[in-house]
């Protein structure tokens, strides 16, 4: 059985996190629009249902299958 989209939808996250070519200090920073729009995507994934209409935005415009 496959993973429910909000957990495939967190981990493609996730994975744009760590693969956008950020140094530590560009990170730790927290002002790069890219990390800065990840991270309050997360935050508001991690507070909506599995159902939530919100899942399936963030699927499509971080291309979670």
């Amino acid at each position: 059985m496959s993973d429910p989209l909000k957990v495939r939808v967190r981990a493609k996250m996730l994975e744009q996190l760590d693969g956008d070519g950020g140094t530590d200090a560009e990170v730790a920073e927290g002002d790069d629009p890219r990390f800065v729009a990840i991270r309050d995507d997360l935050a508001a994934l991690d507070e909506v249902a599995d159902d939530d209409p919100l899942v399936d935005q963030l699927a499509t415009k971080y291309w979670a299958p």
